[in-house]
Formats: structure tokens, C-alpha cells, sequence
């Protein structure tokens, strides 16, 4: 004898097997993400492994980019899917080393180290007409507001590349440090010299997050696993409280800490990097209106720049933090963080590593 439901009998039929059905495809989506994430990493580790140089070859593949966690702020939301091609990504950051022999090549002078006109700097104050000037770091007396970045930052007349910390500083000891105090057009130039490009956002949100899934820091969950330094950052309440317990008092050479799940190294902390993506606080959110799946592959940023704290001043963004990052101020280590950058401006905390287009060797 056939079975006979009652109405209510069939409809819980057909929405216990629709429950069913969706846990079986959750269920498969998230074995497979299990599975993608490995090959990716394994492909990556394979097209590198006979490789010891400057750059490594970062494989096709998928990501989730924005911020993961608490107290995310807004305009690294929301999350996003993104398919990028395969590229290359300089092992470190560009050394003082390096930028020595660009310079040494082309006789390029970077824009802290040209003379400031008031003819083109609109406001300029006149102790610094005809100066090369870059912004340092000056620990302040006592307590702050952290929302008035002038506070601990200061003009200082002689500071550039050659001289990160002011005019009395030099570069002895420091080769193997990131470059600092270049802007966007010091960078670009570089980057010519060298037959190469910087990295779009995306592409180093990609390459930072090393294979990692769903994970705040670039090695994982924990700021400090095991109470390890993973990265060159602030230690201390900052700006006034500096405990250096990481050893590093300011920028760190190069792979100093360990390298992430694709061999890269300083992609937290040490020095911010700059990208060639424009900033804007609603990318994410613009990119998520569209809907256009061929819009999140390759993603190259907005067309223009908007602040909203310094509307008209053009800015880039910067990934990775650097070691003035502190936990009470910024969290810039996070591979999701996104700061902005004049693209005039040269800081002691800001340098650069570059990407370039093209098939593994």
C-alpha cells in the first residue's frame, strides 16, 4: 500500500530534505576550500623551491580579502572574493643595499632630498624654503590625542634615504634595512630601473596571507604564539611608552622574523608598503555593489583617490603595518589593514617591495 502524507506531513518532507541538501553542499563547499588551499601553497612551494633569489613566484588562486576579527575598521569591509594570476613578489623589502645601486646607476634624487618652493608646495612655512625635508618620528613628552598624527611627527630638514633618522644619521649598519623616507614617485622610479611594478592591493593582501584561511595575522591566530615576536612592531603604550622588547629600536634588516607560508618575509611590520592602488575608504563596498565576478579578478582599485580626513590630498595605500604599529594604536600588522599615503610624502616608516607580471621559470 502506497504511503499517504498529510499536507503538513509533506511540506516538513520537502524542507527537512532542502536542510539536508544545503548542509551537504556547505559541507562539500568547505571541503574543498580544505583542499584548494593546500595545493595552492604546494604550488607555489614547488615553482620556488629550486629558487633562492630576490623574488618568489606567487601561483594563480582564490582568497577572501578584508578584515577578520573584532573591531574591524570599515573600509576593510566587507568580505570579498578575489582571483588573482600568478605572480612575482620580491622576497623582502628593497634594501637600503638596493636603492644604493639605483641610485649609483641613474643618479636619481629622491623628492625629500629635492629643495621645497613655496612656488609649489602652497603653505610651505619659510625655515623650510629650499630644504629637502621628510617626516621622523619624535617621542612626545606625555599624553596625546592618537587622532592628531602631528603629534609625534615632525618635519625634520636633512632627513631622506640616506639619512632615516635625520641629518645625523647615516646608513652604516643599516644596508640590509628597508629603505625609507621615498614616496610613491621614488618608488615608481625604482621600480622601472628594476623592470618590475608594485604590487596591487590585492595582490599583496594575496601574497601576505601566505595560504592561510580566515586567519588575523600572516602566521596564524595568536599576535604572539608561544610569547614569540613574529614581526617588528611596537612594544609599550604608544607614542610615548617604547620598550623595545622585539630588539629591533626603529626598522629591522630584512628576514629578521620568519618568513610566511609562501617564503616571503616583513609582510608585518618593519616599514608600511606601498601599493598601486588608489584609496578610497568604500572600495570594498563599491566592489561588492557591482557584482561582477570578472570585476574581482585581477582587482586594480578605484579610478581616483578621497580621503575623507584630507579631502583633495591624493593618497595610495600602504599595507603591513610597520614597527610603530602598536596593539593600542593602528594594528597595521594585519594583512587586512589598509593605511593611506600622500603620494608626496616620505616617512621613517614607509618603504616599498615590488611585483612583476610573468610566467614561473
Amino acid at each position: 500500500m502506497p504511503l499517504k502524507l498529510s499536507p503538513a506531513g509533506r511540506s516538513s518532507l520537502i524542507i527537512g530534505g532542502l536542510f539536508f541538501a544545503f548542509i551537504a553542499i556547505g559541507t562539500y563547499g568547505v571541503s574543498r576550500e580544505a583542499q584548494r588551499i593546500p595545493r595552492q601553497r604546494e604550488a607555489t612551494r614547488i615553482a620556488n623551491a629550486e629558487e633562492n633569489g630576490e623574488m618568489v613566484w606567487i601561483a594563480p588562486g582564490r582568497f577572501t580579502m578584508g578584515g577578520i576579527g573584532d573591531d574591524i575598521p570599515s573600509d576593510e569591509l566587507p568580505l570579498h572574493d578575489v582571483k588573482i594570476d600568478g605572480f612575482w613578489m620580491d622576497r623582502t623589502e628593497v634594501t637600503n643595499a638596493q636603492f644604493t645601486k639605483f641610485v649609483k646607476a641613474t643618479g636619481y634624487l629622491t623628492v625629500a632630498e629635492r629643495p621645497m618652493s613655496a612656488k609649489t608646495t602652497p603653505g610651505l612655512l619659510p625655515e623650510y624654503e629650499g630644504k629637502g625635508v621628510s617626516l621622523c618620528f619624535r617621542a612626545p613628552g606625555g599624553p596625546v590625542n592618537l587622532a592628531d598624527v602631528s603629534q609625534w611627527w615632525e618635519p625634520v630638514v636633512g632627513a631622506n634615504w640616506q639619512h632615516p633618522s635625520g641629518p645625523d644619521s647615516d646608513l652604516k649598519g643599516r644596508e640590509n634595512h628597508p629603505v625609507v623616507h621615498v614616496c610613491n614617485e621614488d618608488a615608481m622610479a625604482y621600480c622601472k630601473w628594476a623592470g618590475k611594478r608594485l604590487p596591487t592591493e590585492a595582490e599583496w593582501e594575496f601574497a601576505a596571507r601566505g595560504g592561510l584561511v580566515a586567519q588575523p595575522f600572516i602566521w596564524g591566530k595568536d599576535v604572539r604564539p608561544e610569547g614569540k615576536f613574529m614581526a617588528n612592531t611596537w612594544q609599550g603604550v604608544f607614542p610615548g611608552e617604547r620598550k623595545v622588547e622585539d630588539g629591533f629600536d626603529g626598522t629591522a634588516p630584512v628576514m629578521s622574523f620568519p618568513a610566511n607560508g609562501y617564503g616571503l618575509y616583513d609582510l608585518a611590520g618593519n616599514v608600511w608598503e606601498m601599493t598601486s592602488d588608489w584609496y578610497r575608504p568604500d572600495t570594498y563596498a563599491a566592489l561588492a555593489r557591482i557584482g561582477d565576478r570578472a570585476a574581482r579578478r585581477n582587482p586594480k582599485g578605484p579610478d581616483n583617490s578621497y580621503d575623507p580626513d584630507e579631502p583633495g590630498t591624493w593618497k595610495k595605500v600602504t599595507r603591513g603595518g610597520s614597527w610603530m604599529c602598536a596593539d593600542n594604536y593602528c594594528r597595521g600588522y594585519r594583512p587586512s589593514a589598509r593605511m593611506k599615503t600622500a603620494v608626496d610624502t616620505g616617512l621613517q616608516n614607509t618603504g616599498f617591495r615590488c611585483a612583476k607580471d610573468g610566467p614561473v621559470r
